[in-house]
C-alpha cells in the first residue's frame, strides 16, 4: 500500500487546481456519491463565477459537454473506487484534457488510478469525520477557495471542519428521540416523499434513493422545494407522509413556502430544521455550507430508526451486487 497523508493529498490537488486556473467545473458521480456533490457545487456557485454542473457519470460521457476540455476541472467520486461508469467518466475527462480529482475510500482502486489526483477518505466506526468524505470535501473546496481568495472566512471554515465529528454527534443525540418517533410512525408506510433545496437537495435525494428505496424498499421521490408547486403538490393529502429538510441560508424561503403548504394540507409532515442544529461554534456566514453534511448524519439516524422499527436491516439487497445489471 502506498504511503500518503490526507493533508498531503489535499495540498497536491489544491496546488494543481490553482496552477490550472479552471474555467469550468463538473461534478460527476452516481447514486449517493452524486448526491454528495450538490453541496460542493453550491459552494462554488455562491463563492465564485465558475460555471459548474452536477452530472451522472454515464450521462457525462454520452452528453459530452462542449465546455469540457483543458480548462475544466472534473471532480468524481466512488466510495468503492470501482463504479464502472465513474471510472470511465474520469478516463473520458482526462482524454479531453481536463484536470481530474477523485474522492474514494479505496486507495489503489481503478478510480484512484484513473484520476490525476485522488483524495482518499476514511470510513466506518471509529473514524474521524474530519478525515471522512464530508470532511475531505469541505477541506478540498474551502482549501482551493482560500488559495484563490485568501480570507478569514475560508480559514474559519477550514478550522471548523476539525469539529465536524463532535457536531455530528451532538446533532444525532439532539434528534435521537425524533428519529425514533419517525421510525415508529412510518414503520408500515409504503411511500414517503422527501423535500429539500439548494445544497440540501442532494441529501434529500440520497435519503430517497439510497436509504428509502435501495436499503429499505420504501417507495419515494425526492422533490425540490422550489419545484413542489409546479406539479408534485397535487399528491398532497392528509394521510400522505412527507419529510421536509429546511436548510440554513439563502435557499430557506423555498423550504418555508413548502412547509406552510404541507402544514396546512398534510397531517403526516416531518420537519428537520437546520435552525435547530447544534452548530458547534460555526459562524453564521458559512453555516449554509456545513448544513448538508450535518443533514447527512441526522438523516442516517432517521433511516436507522426506520430500519429498526420495520425489522428490515439497511444491509439487505435484492439486486445490487447480487445479479448482473
Amino acid at each position: 500500500m502506498m504511503e500518503y497523508t490526507h493533508s498531503g493529498l489535499l495540498e497536491q490537488a489544491i496546488n494543481a487546481v490553482v496552477a490550472r486556473q479552471p474555467k469550468s467545473v463538473f461534478f460527476v458521480a452516481c447514486g449517493g456519491s452524486l448526491a454528495y456533490m450538490y453541496n460542493q457545487q453550491y459552494m462554488l456557485d455562491v463563492e465564485t463565477d465558475l460555471p459548474t454542473a452536477v452530472i451522472n457519470s454515464n450521462e457525462f460521457i454520452h452528453r459530452n459537454p462542449k465546455l469540457l476540455g483543458e480548462n475544466s476541472l472534473v471532480i468524481t467520486c466512488s466510495h468503492s473506487g470501482d463504479t464502472p461508469e465513474t471510472v470511465a467518466a474520469t478516463k473520458f475527462a482526462r482524454e479531453r484534457g481536463a484536470l481530474t480529482v477523485a474522492y474514494t475510500h479505496r486507495a489503489d482502486s481503478p478510480l484512484w488510478k484513473s484520476a490525476d489526483f485522488a483524495l482518499h477518505y476514511d470510513w466506518g466506526e471509529g473514524s474521524d469525520a474530519y478525515e471522512n468524505r464530508s470532511g475531505m470535501a469541505l477541506r478540498f473546496i474551502f482549501g482551493f477557495l482560500n488559495a484563490f481568495k485568501p480570507g478569514s472566512t475560508y480559514q474559519h471554515a477550514l478550522d471548523s471542519v476539525k469539529n465536524l465529528g463532535d457536531i455530528f454527534d451532538a446533532n444525532i443525540t439532539k434528534f435521537k428521540d425524533r428519529a425514533d418517533h419517525f421510525g415508529k410512525i412510518h414503520k408500515r408506510d409504503s411511500i414517503i416523499y422527501t423535500l429539500g433545496s439548494g445544497p440540501i437537495y442532494g441529501d434529500a435525494y440520497s435519503f430517497t434513493a439510497c436509504l428509502l428505496q435501495e436499503m429499505l424498499w420504501v417507495h419515494s421521490n425526492a422533490i425540490h422545494s422550489g419545484e413542489f408547486f409546479h406539479g408534485p403538490f397535487e399528491i398532497t393529502d392528509f394521510d400522505v407522509p412527507f419529510l421536509l429538510t429546511k436548510t440554513y441560508g439563502q435557499m430557506r424561503p423555498l423550504d418555508e413556502r413548502a412547509h406552510a403548504f404541507l402544514e396546512k394540507y398534510s397531517e403526516r409532515l416531518t420537519i428537520i430544521d437546520a435552525q435547530e442544529f447544534d452548530w458547534g461554534g460555526i459562524k453564521e456566514e458559512v453555516r449554509q455550507f456545513f448544513a448538508a453534511p450535518i443533514f447527512g448524519a441526522v438523516l442516517r439516524a432517521y433511516a436507522e430508526q426506520l430500519s429498526f422499527h420495520r425489522g428490515h436491516p439497511l444491509s439487505v439487497r435484492r439486486y445490487m451486487w447480487r445479479v448482473e445489471y
